[in-house]
């Protein structure tokens, strides 16, 4: 499990390409592998990998900086941004929390649900806001002042809108310190971003779609009509009333 408080930025030292896997080696800031061992979890953009191998302090690195190797398979390429990282690349890496483990953002589990696309950055004194475009039928998930999580970083939606057809889009609101921290800076228009999306809230409105579906039959089609002709669908009534705080 991770916390999505994401604890440094790594690079890509080097990749190897095969068949199916991909074999990147990832330089560490300092202190950042400290205890870490073959076997461990971490999660890059997200993406929840596994140690492989580990070796010394690089070349450039300063004092206690390290770097580990991580084996991506077929799927998890398909699946997430990590097909496009090339030697030089910035990642968002965290590692796997700690039983009592202070949880700062919201559980994570490091499993990607889709990849979206940074459609418009806004930059507001201080701040930063990126709106980020999200495919169907993924919006059923992403609601205003509640989780998601973006290249492994949890942050809170400020604004969403879902089309029809179950897309989308949702903006964050970045405050200099997370820009710090994570390589959101240097994101642009067009570049896709890991989401994985909150696991209550997944849960929450697949329940009620399902006993709507269940209790409703025949007459489903009927209600989805009337709700497209008001400009609403199934989603809007499976919407929690309230989520938690964050």
């Amino acid at each position: 499990m991770f916390t999505g408080i994401v604890q440094g930025i790594a690079h890509v030292r080097a990749l190897t390409e095969r068949p199916g896997l991909h074999t990147f080696t990832l330089g560490f800031p300092p202190g950042f592998c400290a205890g870490l061992a073959v076997g461990a979890s971490v999660a890059v953009d997200g993406t929840c990998l596994t140690v492989t191998a580990l070796h010394g302090a690089g070349e450039g690195e300063g004092e206690g900086g390290s770097a580990a190797d991580f084996d991506v398979m077929a799927q998890s390429l398909a699946l997430t941004t990590l097909a496009g990282l090339r030697k030089g690349s910035a990642i968002n890496v965290e590692r796997a929390a700690k039983d009592g483990a202070e949880i700062g953002g919201h559980p994570l589990s490091g499993h990607i649900d889709f990849m979206a696309t940074l459609a418009e950055v806004r930059a507001p004194e201080n701040n930063r806001v990126l709106r980020i475009a999200v495919p169907a039928p993924w919006m059923r998930y992403v609601f205003a002042k509640g989780y998601i999580a973006v290249n492994g970083a949890s942050l809170t939606v400020a604004e969403a809108q879902r089309d029809r057809d179950g897309s989308g889009w949702f903006e964050v609101w970045l405050i200099p310190e997370t820009l710090r921290m994570t390589t959101f800076g240097d994101k642009a228009v067009g570049d896709a971003l890991n989401i994985e999306i909150e696991r209550s809230t997944q849960v929450f409105v697949d329940t009620v779609r399902d006993a709507i579906d269940e209790r409703l039959g025949p007459l489903l089609p009927l209600l989805e009509g009337l709700l497209r002709e008001r400009g609403l669908s199934l989603d809007e009534l499976a919407r929690p009333a309230v989520l938690p705080p964050r």
